[in-house]
């Protein structure tokens, strides 16, 4: 028989209370694009940890006093474990401190954040999370890439492109995705395209398939690769493009250039001035 719930997790009011962990997204790194809860919880926290961010602007937000630690990871190296950070955040909020967990995107997309809440639920903490815009849709958006679009593509899959050891991801259906004919998004998947692009190949996904790599999306050094299946890991080496980056895979990667807005001739001398250093 199934079971109704009538409460939320979703955070409420203007930040976390004394002894409780507030789970933030931080969108994918323009500070325009956080949401005006996760503001205030920075704001009235005191205890804030966070992840190694695309955009460190967001930490502006923190109030003075409050401390501020760092511990992202990146490619599998942290300088906390999770089970440290864990640790972390149980230890701050006994501690009475208002404790805000600074995750990039969205904590509960490929952000570990249910992890957290489960290790805070089995800690007797209480914990609210504050959604966040994903890279998964942020990316393909400031790239102007439709992640679905009538007649093209009906369906998108979300996929992380290496497990916690660095590895290919254990239970994804390659095949699957190949014959699904639906756009997918590929997180954190620079490291493993080549591997990728095989497995698609290999179960049929044709290699003139548009292929979009957005690289540090929304950010003034914003950069975009459009190749194709077939061609993308040749041109993904020789574009060496920052991290993080999101890879679109798919019909619908390919409408951007059609539906792209003109650029604006002062976003085109700023982007200019940053990819000159």
């Amino acid at each position: 028989m199934g079971v109704v719930e009538y409460c939320s997790a979703l955070a409420s009011g203007d930040g976390p209370r004394p002894g409780e962990v507030w789970l933030v997204g931080a969108g994918p790194g323009d500070p325009g694009l956080l949401t005006l809860r996760a503001a205030d919880a920075l704001r009235r926290a005191d205890l804030v940890l966070h992840d190694a961010l695309p955009g460190r602007a967001v930490l502006r937000l923190v109030r003075a006093g409050a401390k501020i630690v760092p511990v992202g990871k990146r490619k599998g190296a942290a300088p906390l474990s999770q089970a440290a950070i864990n640790a972390r955040l149980v230890a701050g909020a006994r501690a009475g401190l208002r404790v805000v967990r600074l995750k990039g995107g969205d904590p509960f997309v490929f952000g570990r954040g249910g992890e957290e809440a489960a290790a805070l639920a089995a800690a007797g903490i209480p914990w609210r999370v504050v959604p966040g815009v994903s890279a998964g849709l942020a990316a393909p958006a400031a790239a102007g890439i439709p992640l679905t679009h009538r007649g093209v593509s009906s369906a998108v899959t979300f996929v992380t492109g290496h497990d916690e050891t660095g590895g290919m991801p254990g239970g994804v259906d390659w095949g699957a995705l190949a014959r699904s004919g639906g756009t997918i998004a590929a997180f954190m998947a620079l490291t493993r395209l080549d591997e990728i692009a095989l497995r698609l190949l290999a179960e049929g996904r044709p290699p003139e398939t548009p292929v979009a790599v957005v690289s540090e999306a929304s950010l003034p050094g914003q950069a975009v690769l459009r190749t194709t299946l077939g061609a993308c890991t040749l041109d993904a080496r020789r574009a060496a493009l920052a991290t993080p980056a999101l890879v679109v895979i798919g019909e619908a990667a390919g409408l951007a250039a059609a539906l792209l807005p003109p650029v604006h001739a002062e976003d085109a001398r700023r982007r200019a001035a940053v990819a000159a250093g």
